[in-house]
């Protein structure tokens, strides 16, 4: 139930943080996977991963067009399509800039509706497939100083469910995972805020910050037959942090 061996994948932002934690999840599975990101470090992850690296900058419909067609193309289809890039800003709401807005929109949300749509076109033409999005906690609440990056991620998990209630019932399984808090470059200030890091732990019935380990499992999972009657779900990873 959960063997993806063949299965061909694509996804954004695979070559860091959490998205290399689930890229080595989806290798270790057996995937053939392609990653597209525009880190420095893309070259030397897919080279350890033995996966393609597409280095692109997504942040504008014409090259989320090109990369996914140069996926498409190395990989020969797509099976799987997973959104995990992501940008953050932070400012006080009241000095947030409206070009950093645009941009956190637009990578997180926008690019992650265009892929939905591009992956989700060639899986309808054969009845099947996988879209994995990445929330946050922030779909669920708020946050401090981020307001663009909480709606990006507000956006997402109510996209994940619309494209769910459009194509569940043609065979494409359309779902969400929302990390916790997790020890990646993002919330590197947030670490290092005592008192933030002290409060965040408190609430934290695992007592720890998360890894991108702790996010291989269940992109796996949602890749795999053993998620086939999951639909429109945004699976919080977070060490029990929603429940307190």
């Amino acid at each position: 139930m959960f063997d993806i061996t063949g299965k061909k994948v694509i996804m954004t932002g695979g070559a860091t943080g959490l998205g290399f934690g689930m890229a080595t999840a989806l290798r270790k599975a057996g995937a053939d996977l392609a990653i597209i990101d525009i880190s420095p470090m893309l070259e030397e992850a897919a080279g350890s991963l033995g996966a393609y690296g597409i280095h692109a900058d997504i942040s504008t419909h014409e090259a989320r067009v090109e990369v996914f067609r140069a996926a498409l193309d190395i990989l020969g289809g797509v099976d799987v399509f997973i959104n995990c890039a992501g940008i953050q800003r932070r400012h006080k709401s009241e000095e947030f800039p409206l070009e950093d807005w645009q941009v956190v929109l637009d990578v997180n949300l926008t690019a992650t509706f265009d892929f939905c749509q591009l992956a989700g076109n060639e899986m309808l033409k054969k009845g099947k497939g996988k879209i994995v999005n990445v929330a946050s906690m922030l779909s669920f609440f708020g946050g401090y100083t981020v307001p663009a990056y909480a709606a990006s991620k507000g956006g997402v998990a109510q996209l994940t469910k619309a494209l769910s209630n459009e194509w569940a019932s043609k065979g494409i399984n359309v779902n969400a995972i929302a990390p916790g808090y997790m020890a990646t470059d993002m919330n590197k200030k947030l670490i290092e805020d005592r008192d933030r890091n002290e409060k965040i732990l408190a609430r934290i019935p695992a007592g720890r910050w998360g890894t991108p380990e702790d996010v291989g499992g269940v992109v796996v999972f949602l890749s795999s037959a053993a998620s086939d009657y999951i639909s429109g779900a945004v699976i919080p990873v977070d060490g029990g942090y929603l429940g307190c």
